[in-house]
């Protein structure tokens, strides 16, 4: 029970409220490429260019990824949904079914991606039961949008009240 009078539970159910837009976060851990599905991805600042993810503390994956002290954020499109799923797995081998590139800071570029953030950490603050990590833009760019929102070319993909979506232009 949080301090609330509503447990975890509740809480996750309310916040599903909120659409988030699907990440996977990469690194290239010591053991090999290493990546997480994340959905907690936002800017902080533009001057410098700062932005931030928050991983469980109890990832595996974020623990194998934080000595690395880079991450690349590649934000996934609607027909991305099984890539999401496959980095969101406990276990299995993520990699096995994406094609990757590297590029500022060595950690994967998943191709097909609608853009892509390359990042150094910048900073780790404590977030309860989460890291945030603060990363600095070392190089971006955008992926396979082919045309954007509203166009031709695809959107991005939504997470919402526990299942994926795509987005609609009013």
């Amino acid at each position: 029970m949080s301090g609330g009078g509503f447990d975890g539970a509740e809480f996750r159910r309310v916040l599903g409220h909120f659409p988030t837009g699907v990440t996977v976060v990469t690194a290239a851990s010591a053991e090999g490429p290493e990546g997480m599905a994340i959905g907690s991805f936002t800017s902080v600042s533009l001057d410098p260019p700062l932005v931030m993810f928050c991983p469980g503390l109890e990832s595996t994956s974020w623990s194998r990824m934080r000595p690395a002290g880079s991450f690349c954020v590649n934000v996934l499109g609607d027909h991305q949904a099984e890539v999401s799923r496959t980095f969101a797995a406990k276990s299995g081998d993520r990699f096995g079914a994406v094609s990757t590139r590297v590029e500022a800071t060595g950690a994967p570029v998943i191709e097909g991606c609608l853009a892509w953030i390359d990042c150094t950490v910048h900073a780790v603050h404590d977030g309860g039961d989460h890291d945030i990590v603060v990363g600095r833009v070392e190089a971006l760019g955008v992926g396979d949008s082919d045309g954007g929102v509203g166009g031709a070319g695809r959107g991005p993909l939504i997470f919402f009240k526990g299942g994926y979506g795509r987005y609609q232009p009013l």
